[in-house]
């Protein structure tokens, strides 16, 4: 990856540990393509007491055998000792040294005893060191069974837990050309979101349209089937998974509507979407009136903006896209990429509330709907005050008629027992301006504003 963008905060965190005296053990967990393997390399970027084995999908021998290896070539002594992962982890141990166990599920995948291999050294061997042992993971689900569920041999011995989210808008605009405009960037931030592998593999030195052609749409692209290979690296069954996230990106949000659309049983429909959140490939929303764990209006969202984008426009269309060729994306895409985007243009406006109502402290941030009423933007202070908002990214100017809406659905809202006794400020985001009529508003009232697409990248 030609760039490490941001996670100063982490590289902080395991910097820390190599400076301590005492032993430490990290665990780095987190889905794919995020950098978990870049971060842990730029880290050590000045070491040379540090060993970093990335396994593969192999033999526990092989395994074994690279790794002393790769070992090797910083403690030249590994090759005179037995070699088995007890002997070989407590050598490093004894030295004082860093070592790293990059995809650490396929070092359990061929010896199921690693893990309790690891607890028996570090209770009685490891502590008496100032090594540091960092276990690096992609696979969510075995990084959760190996290291942090209750049951698990290491549960609790861990010093360090490095949980890698992907960047947030800010940092993601390193990768994005200087020159490119804010609504470049908000299309940008849209269709591949904050996961750095995507952002610096399509080149986005390149047009959207050609970047998208190239590496998404052709079956020849870097990213073509990447959400196929994630998936499949995850789940050992992964068709009926398919069809839930190309419902939902098809706008089918609720378990009924999914399961309708999958066909299969409504009361199994969790099953399924329980395991894709732990992947944190999806998460259920609730309005923001309510409790997650009590309400029964969920709607689910694909939380990967490219994932999300593969679903709609590219799983099992392949061959149109084929067909149109360089003409793919104008014909087909683009007139509909400003619908597509809205989604996380109004999560953009939603973080961006705290910076524009600086002397309002917040309580809570998001969405709220009930039957045909929708606000994009609800936010509750400290002082009583809910900021409503309305998020338009058309190409068309916000009219009036967008914020007659807005006050008619906000009215609905019931936040506190007396709700016509709390202050309303209503906020309209637009990427396209507002008509003559909404600015005439916005200059007369007090609890109007209007905010353009600086404003809002400017403030997330």
């Amino acid at each position: 990856m030609e760039h490490f963008v941001n996670r100063e905060d982490e590289l902080s965190r395991l910097r820390g540990c190599y400076e301590s005296d005492d032993a430490e053990m990290v665990v780095i967990f987190g889905r794919r393509r995020l950098g978990k393997t870049q971060l842990v390399q730029h880290s050590l970027s000045d070491r040379d007491d540090a060993v970093v084995y990335q396994a593969t999908e192999t033999t526990s021998q092989i395994q074994l055998d690279e790794f002393v290896d790769v070992t090797s070539e910083t403690f030249p002594g590994i090759t005179q000792i037995k070699q088995d992962w007890e002997t070989l982890l407590g050598y490093l141990g004894d030295q004082n040294g860093i070592v790293v166990l990059d995809e650490f599920p396929y070092l359990i995948d061929a010896d199921e005893s690693l893990p309790s291999v690891i607890q028996r050294l570090w209770d009685q061997r490891f502590q008496n060191t100032s090594g540091t042992l960092i276990l690096i993971g992609s696979s969510i689900s075995m990084m959760e069974e190996a290291t942090l569920l209750g049951n698990s041999p290491l549960y609790g011995r861990f010093t360090e837990k490095l949980d890698l989210r992907p960047l947030d808008f800010t940092a993601a605009q390193e990768f994005v050309p200087d020159n490119a405009s804010t609504e470049e960037r908000i299309f940008t931030w849209g269709i591949f979101g904050g996961v750095p592998y995507y952002l610096d593999s399509v080149g986005l030195g390149r047009e959207l349209g050609t970047a998208l052609t190239k590496e998404v749409l052709s079956q020849k692209g870097y990213l073509h089937n990447e959400p196929e290979y994630v998936l499949r690296t995850e789940l050992t069954n992964p068709n009926r998974y398919f069809a839930i996230l190309t419902a939902i990106a098809a706008g089918k949000t609720t378990s009924n509507e999914i399961a309708q659309a999958v066909g299969i049983d409504g009361k199994q429909i969790s099953t399924y979407t329980q395991k894709l959140e732990r992947l944190r490939l999806i998460e259920r929303e609730v309005p923001i009136t309510e409790e997650k764990a009590k309400s029964r209006r969920g709607r689910y969202r694909i939380l990967d903006s490219l994932f999300r984008f593969w679903y709609r426009f590219v799983y099992g269309k392949e061959d149109r896209y084929e067909r149109l060729g360089e003409d793919a994306y104008e014909a087909v895409i683009e007139p509909e990429l400003p619908d597509f985007v809205s989604q996380e243009f109004e999560k953009l406006c939603q973080n961006a509330l705290p910076k524009l109502y600086p002397e309002e402290m917040f309580l809570d941030i998001g969405r709220w709907w009930y039957k045909e009423h929708e606000v994009d933007v609800v936010g509750f202070t400290t002082g009583g005050t809910m900021v409503v908002g309305e998020c338009k990214f058309t190409n068309k100017p916000l009219d009036y008629s967008a914020l007659a809406s807005l006050e008619d659905h906000a009215a609905e809202i019931r936040w506190t027992p007396d709700t016509s006794n709390s202050n309303k400020e209503y906020a309209l985001f637009t990427r396209s301006g507002a008509t003559q009529s909404v600015r005439e508003a916005v200059s007369k009232r007090d609890d109007l504003q209007l905010f353009d697409l600086r404003d809002i990248t400017q403030h997330v």
